[in-house]
């Protein structure tokens, strides 16, 4: 399938952070970082991303299907200055059509439309294509804004 064929196969939507396919993706995206991680991952030992966190009006869980199917999440916290982007996933069957930036413009659109200013997210070094993702997408790396213990990358992006 090409990328102009999947793009109408491609539904981005908000959706319960508890759901079952938001589950399935937050599993996927767990596993993904056990495994790419020099020390594994563990979901507790990180800021936390709550279901209450990331539901309306305390945030957002943009869920991506193709043909039906969860294959891409992320989601937005936000906060009083600004929005913090997190759980940003696409499953490697769906990688390269452009679901991640698709993804994120989404996520940068609900913060806009929430009047937020500025975005925030931190990475981790294993993560080389999501840093790419961030830059081609004007996200600057900055000094550490938290104590994400998985992250060594931050990046900001005023809207």
């Amino acid at each position: 399938m090409t990328q102009s064929e999947s793009g109408s196969a491609i539904r981005l939507s908000v959706a319960q952070p508890d759901s079952p396919a938001a589950r399935y993706c937050l599993e996927h995206y767990f596993a993904e970082l056990a495994a790419r991680f020099e020390a594994g991952y563990d979901p507790a030992l990180g800021i936390p991303a709550t279901p209450a966190e990331l539901t309306p009006p305390r945030g957002y869980f943009v869920l991506a299907t193709l043909n039906g199917e969860p294959v891409g999440c992320g989601a937005l916290k936000c906060h009083a200055a600004y929005g913090e982007i997190k759980r940003m996933w696409v499953a490697t069957s769906a990688r390269g059509l452009g679901l991640g930036t698709r993804i994120l413009l989404h996520l940068e659109d609900l913060a806009r439309q929430r009047g937020l200013p500025l975005l925030r997210l931190e990475t981790n070094k294993a993560l080389t294509e999501a840093q790419s993702l961030y830059r081609r997408h004007g996200f600057r790396e900055v000094s550490a804004f938290n104590d994400e213990p998985y992250a060594h990358h931050w990046f900001e992006k005023t809207l």
